[in-house]
């Protein structure tokens, strides 16, 4: 199982000091981030994509780019990258480079977005999201799988004899998630194409995520990629970590407070009694985070929101220690106790090279050329 961390990549003040950090700062601190994960121990970092202040990861790549020439072992990942807003090819360029960059410790969460305003930015119609989704989609998927792509649909200008420069590492294309908070079409995209699907779950109880891997794990089998317990299912998740939970509860209202996400709403007590957000002891986390099992079943990657709200870099940084040092060692272990043997690790380039060196990819949709199939 992977553990890792996500960043929104959100420029907020400090509610404590009332200083806001530059944009290159925030840049700069999300390096150091990155850094500090893998020393820590962790196996993923990720960034969202944000195109309007006060977000600065505009370009995903770039960053990530820049954070693989200063790490070695760490997957470098998004968590988001708009399938509705980006063109595909260019998705598929940056992509590939970022793989041939990184010696393929790379892969790529999909999504809509939640800021509506960029649909237009991009010359896009919010109204047309899900069908942008799966026509962007597809056509990405041709193109790191054929030589010589011929193509034409509805929402994109048509392509001829397009070849991808460079071509995936090794001929294998970086492992697809779909991210998704509520949307149905969504988790059925990915289970039509044997895709990983996350759910971010911060804002949601468990309920409702729980309704969205079942649906997804269902149609996952269905169209004959393995057993339901096979599936790749990755959740979201937020924690503030101090040795004790009085000291981390005190640090941490101030900032939950005044995030610019849930600030000014619930309480943080009823906050984290409706969510995954953990604000307590090492202990705290692990209980909660071994909680998700309840209602994902046996999942490949939990990703945890660290870096949030105004924390200043040494916050930050101390709760990487924490949760590298004594939190993640013991989810390894305890997540490993009972886990199926139909539940697969997670996809990594490495692990697809071989898996397609030995014949054994995973098996093609039952139905694919059904319309109606792929988005009940």
């Amino acid at each position: 199982m992977q553990f890792g961390i996500f960043t929104v990549g959100d420029v907020t003040p400090d509610p404590t000091t009332n200083r806001t950090p530059t944009e290159a700062e925030r840049i700069r601190d999300t390096v150091a981030i990155a850094r500090k994960a893998e020393e820590v121990g962790l196996d993923v970092f990720a960034t969202g994509e944000h195109h309007n202040p006060p977000f600065v990861p505009s370009s995903p790549t770039t960053l990530l780019g820049y954070i693989a020439a200063l790490t070695e072992r760490i997957i470098l990942s998004t968590s988001t990258t708009l399938i509705t807003t980006n063109d595909p090819v260019k998705i598929a360029e940056d992509f590939s480079v970022l793989q041939h960059l990184s010696g393929g410790r790379t892969d790529v969460m999909l999504g809509r977005g939640n800021t509506g305003p960029v649909y237009p930015w991009f010359g896009q119609d919010i109204r047309k999201a899900i069908p942008l989704t799966v026509e962007h989609y597809g056509l990405l998927r041709r193109l790191w799988r054929e030589r010589v792509v011929d193509w034409e649909g509805e929402l994109r200008g048509p392509l001829q004899s397009f070849t991808l420069a460079p071509q995936p590492l090794d001929g294998i294309p970086p492992f697809v998630w779909h991210g998704s908070i509520r949307t149905a079409e969504i988790a059925e995209l990915a289970a039509y194409h044997g895709d990983g699907y996350f759910a971010n779950h911060i804002f949601w109880p468990a309920s409702h995520t729980r309704t969205m891997v079942e649906l997804y794990r269902r149609r996952f089998a269905h169209y004959g990629h393995g057993t339901p317990e096979a599936a790749i299912v990755g959740l979201g998740g937020q924690a503030f970590i101090r040795p004790n939970s009085q000291d981390a509860m005190r640090e941490f209202r101030p900032y939950f407070d005044n995030a610019p996400v849930y600030g000014h709403g619930p309480s943080l007590e009823e906050f984290s009694s409706l969510t995954p957000l953990t604000v307590g002891s090492p202990q705290q986390v692990i209980e909660k985070t071994l909680g998700f099992r309840a209602y994902a079943g046996d999942y490949q990657r939990q990703l945890f929101v660290v870096d949030h709200a105004g924390l200043p870099l040494k916050t930050v940084l101390e709760q990487l220690d924490l949760l590298g040092g004594e939190v993640v060692p013991v989810l390894r272990k305890e997540f490993a106790v009972g886990r199926s043997p139909d539940a697969p690790d997670a996809p990594t380039h490495q692990s697809l090279l071989r898996a397609r060196d030995a014949g054994t990819g995973a098996p093609a949709p039952r139905n694919p050329g059904s319309r109606e199939d792929r988005t009940r």
